[in-house]
C-alpha cells in the first residue's frame, strides 16, 4: 500500500504533529493526496520552543493550520517519577488526551509518524500507541526512515535532513523524578550550545551536574570552544562534563 492509496481509503484523520521529519512527511502526503487532515501539537514541558516552531513553519508551508493543545503532563505521578517504563504512561497520557480532542472535533482516527524503521518490538511508547489504536501509515507502508527523508528532500520541505530529535525527559536519569527546573536547564543549555555550533547533540543530567555527548566529528569544537561552552552552561551546572565516547547517532 502506497501512501497515497492509504489516506484514499483514510480520506479524515488527526495527526499528533512533532515537526519531526516524519510527522512533516506524512502531512505533506496527506494535503498531497487531497485529504483533510488536522495537525495538532501536544505542547508539553518535554518539548523544546523550537519543535513548536518548526512544527508552525511547516504548517505555514503546507498551508495547514496547527492547533496546539497545552498539557501538563508532569501532573502524571506515573510520568514525574520517571520509572523504566515513563515512555508508555506519557504516551498513553498524551495520546489518550489527543485523541479525545480530536473525537470531539469529529475526527475517528487518529494518527502518528511511526516509520518503518522503529523497531515495534515490546517498547513501551509503541505499546501505548497499539492499546489506543493509534494508526502508523508509514510504517504500514513500509517506509524506512531513509526513505522518509528522500520524499521529503524531494517534496522540498526543510525537516528532510532535520535530526532525530528525543524529548527532554530522557536527558533525565531513570529512576530520577523529573522536575521542571531540571527541563528548563536542559533546554536552556541546548539551546545555547546550538548557538556555538553543536548539531545532534545531548545534554544529559549527572548527579551532580551535566554530560556533554558530542558526534565524533565534533570533538574538534568542543575542545576548541571549551570556555564558551563554561560560560553558558556553568550558572546552572556545578560540573560540566564531556563523554569521551562519540555520540552514536539513531535515525
Amino acid at each position: 500500500m502506497t501512501l497515497e492509496e492509504f489516506f484514499q481509503q483514510s480520506p479524515r484523520a488527526a495527526l499528533a504533529f512533532s515537526g519531526g521529519v516524519d510527522s512533516a512527511c506524512l502531512l505533506w502526503a496527506g494535503v498531497r493526496a487531497g485529504a483533510e487532515v488536522q495537525p495538532y501539537f501536544v505542547k508539553t514541558p518535554f518539548q523544546p520552543r523550537f519543535e513548536l516552531e518548526d512544527a508552525r513553519r511547516l504548517c505555514a508551508q503546507l498551508d495547514v493550520d496547527l492547533v496546539v493543545l497545552d498539557y501538563d503532563i508532569l501532573s502524571d505521578e506515573n510520568v514525574a517519577a520517571n520509572p523504566p517504563d515513563r515512555c508508555y504512561h506519557c504516551k498513553r497520557r498524551l495520546f489518550s488526551h489527543l485523541k479525545r480532542y480530536a473525537a470531539s472535533e469529529g475526527f475517528s482516527l487518529l494518527l502518528d509518524g511511526t516509520n518503518a524503521s522503529d523497531d515495534g518490538g515490546d517498547r513501551p511508547g509503541m505499546r501505548a500507541l497499539r492499546e489506543l489504536e493509534v494508526r502508523s501509515p508509514l510504517r504500514e507502508c513500509g517506509l524506512t526512515k531513509e526513505m522518509v527523508r528522500a520524499l521529503s528532500r524531494q517534496a522540498g520541505l526543510f525537516t528532510w535532513d532535520k535530526p532525530s530529535y528525543a524529548c527532554l525527559a530522557t536527558r533525565v536519569p531513570t529512576g530520577r523524578a523529573i522536575a521542571l527546573s531540571d527541563l528548563e536547564k536542559v533546554e536552556r543549555g541546548e539551546e545555547a550550545l546550538a548557538g556555538l555550533g553543536f548539531v545532534d547533540f545531548r545534554l544529559r543530567l549527572t548527579s551532580d551536574g551535566c554530560k556533554l555527548q558530542v558526534l565524533e566529528g565534533q570533538f574538534p569544537l568542543a575542545l576548541e570552544r571549551r570556555e564558551d561552552i563554561l560560560s553558558v552552561l556553568e550558572g546552572d551546572f556545578p560540573q560540566i562534563t564531556l563523554d569521551l565516547r562519540p555520540r552514536i547517532p539513531i535515525d
